[in-house]
């Protein structure tokens, strides 16, 4: 039986790529590691980010050094796949990123006084693609809200807007009627989105991170809730609505 090789100590991106190689080996390498795909890996892709964003609003930085570190395997993991596969290595994503990272600032990079602005070179390269619309690329793996905002976003920039905040308030009274007069659950679930997508905009008109304002109300939500539970006499699930709501209330002094 050939002895594995020896784990060095790692500490370069080449260190990293050489321990997955190792995990995804066919024959010595890990049995979960060299069985998984761009598709089992993506859930936490996105999970790993936003472990570095929550380290990041906590002021973390030990977490946050963890957390970039796992972030990173998931960049080295996909590098991995895809070299597996023939498609690119880990080396062409450095590239690739390179390169863009210096296109996109000719003010330092090249020969121009002044940016023209990330957006107008963003666009300008989506307008080398074949899909010319104002709402090319905006990816569909993003949280709802995210998306909600950045298509929003994106039509405003051609001009498809409301002038200001009063437009989508009324959007919002107006999609809860519709809510009200929907016959089925179909149109109830449709008319939500078409809720919750009016509240996004709301939001962006008033400034206000639609994604960051309901993380706020879940944390908030979530320490009155426990305040609710410290401070009842007995089990929540025993008490009528009106007790609650006074426990609740109760809570909200507090926090």
């Amino acid at each position: 039986m050939t002895r594995p090789e020896a784990v060095l100590p790692a500490s370069t991106l080449s260190d990293l790529v050489e321990i997955m190689r190792r995990l995804r080996d066919p024959e010595t390498g890990c049995e979960w590691d060299r069985v998984q795909t761009f598709e089992t890996i993506a859930p936490y892709t996105i999970e790993e980010a936003y472990e570095v964003a929550d380290a990041i609003r906590r002021n973390d930085m030990a977490d946050l050094n963890d957390e970039l570190g796992d972030l990173q395997l998931q960049v080295v993991y996909h590098a991995r796949i895809a070299e597996e596969l023939g498609a690119f290595t880990i080396d062409d994503v450095m590239a690739s990123i390179s390169a863009k990272m210096i296109r996109r600032h000719p003010h330092i990079f090249g020969d121009q006084a002044e940016s023209p602005g990330w957006e107008a070179l963003k666009a300008q390269e989506r307008g080398r693609h074949e899909d010319k619309s104002a709402l090319a690329h905006v990816a569909h793996a993003l949280p709802a809200l995210k998306r909600a905002e950045k298509l929003q976003k994106r039509a405003a920039r051609v001009g498809f807007d409301w002038p200001d905040a009063a437009g989508p308030r009324a959007k919002i009274a107006e999609e809860l009627a519709e809510i009200d007069a929907a016959t089925n659950d179909e149109e109830r679930a449709a008319e939500m989105g078409d809720l919750l997508f009016s509240a996004v905009n709301y939001a962006r008109h008033l400034g206000i991170d639609p994604e960051t304002a309901l993380r706020g109300a879940s944390e908030r939500f979530e320490a009155r809730f426990r305040k609710v539970e410290d401070i009842a006499d007995k089990p929540l699930n025993e008490m009528n609505i009106d007790t609650l709501e006074s426990l609740w209330r109760r809570a909200k002094k507090d926090i």
